[in-house]
């Protein structure tokens, strides 16, 4: 029954970020276009590789998830 619980939680959770992404694309415009995205176009051929986005990406799923790791470990009674 916990799985279901997280399983709907973590929906819930995309679709508010999806939500967010469709209504207000202004506040994001700047994704995708960071120093180090590596943008090449030439002949029809478009490549893109967001690499600078994804390790900002990265960093900030890293700190969010061991923020709510150490509330729930806090909370829990552990560390």
């Amino acid at each position: 029954m916990e799985l279901g619980r997280w399983l709907i939680a973590v929906g819930l959770l995309l679709v508010a970020v999806g939500a967010v992404l469709y209504f207000l694309p202004r506040f994001f415009g700047w994704f995708g276009h960071l120093p180090g995205d590596i943008r090449i176009e030439r002949d029809g051929v478009y490549v893109f590789i967001p690499i600078t986005s994804m390790l900002l990406v990265s960093v900030v799923l890293t700190l969010l998830l061991n923020l709510v790791g150490y509330l729930l470990a806090l909370f829990s009674g552990g560390r």
